[in-house]
């Protein structure tokens, strides 16, 4: 896995004569489907776009990168708004679904879930579900190194602009961040040639025995 990860790069030029296969995408989703969040609320959709049109019209709002649409697929990870009581009991009974039923110790801690998050500020439960999305955007940049696939995480773009078009709000939804997905061009990516730079163990690692 190391090698991979040392591999990829945020891709400054991609390859728009190439598409990335269906089955690899795929399991890029899953990989985003099965990444831990907290207390298992999975609070962010995904919105994978393959319409190149989209995709232009979306570019002029992430700083006409051209990634958007040299790339063949765009991944949107947009966080809910805020924490609801129908939000979290749709959790719960997915849960009591799929596990043939619930338990009182379940069922009393996303109660106490409830009361924790609902009294908060709106802006503060959109940035905790926020944190979740990113930790999905990690697995997918995983996934897709270990495919070879190459991506580039991004988050210069206008997201109130990528809400509008995509219709995110209607459906209590912010985007956060945005990976185009596709393969790096052999020739005019000024990033590819260099060294990958990472700090030292020493230097990011403080060890406490």
């Amino acid at each position: 896995m190391l090698d991979k990860l040392n591999w990829r790069y945020a891709t400054k030029k991609m390859d728009p004569a190439k598409s990335v296969p269906e089955e690899k995408v795929a399991k890029i989703i899953e990989a985003v489907r099965l990444a831990p969040t907290s207390s298992g609320v999975q609070p962010f959709e995904l919105v994978l776009i393959r319409n190149k049109a989209l995709r232009a019209k979306l570019q002029p709002h992430a700083w006409n990168q051209a990634q958007l649409t040299d790339g063949s697929h765009l991944l949107v990870f947009a966080a809910w708004d805020t924490y609801t009581a129908e939000r979290i009991d749709a959790v719960v009974a997915q849960m009591a679904e799929e596990r043939g039923g619930t338990s009182e110790l379940v069922t009393t801690y996303y109660e106490n879930l409830k009361k924790a998050y609902l009294p908060r500020d709106p802006q503060v439960n959109f940035e905790h579900a926020a944190r979740q999305a990113y930790i999905a955007l990690g697995f997918a940049m995983i996934a897709a190194a270990e495919l070879e696939v190459d991506c580039t995480p991004m988050e210069g773009f206008d997201p109130a602009k990528f809400d509008e078009i995509l219709g995110l709000s209607d459906k209590g939804l912010k985007s956060v961040a945005i990976l185009p997905l596709g393969y790096r061009a052999e020739e005019g990516d000024w990033l590819l040639p260099l060294k990958k730079v990472r700090k030292a163990k020493e230097a990011l690692v403080t060890e406490i025995d």
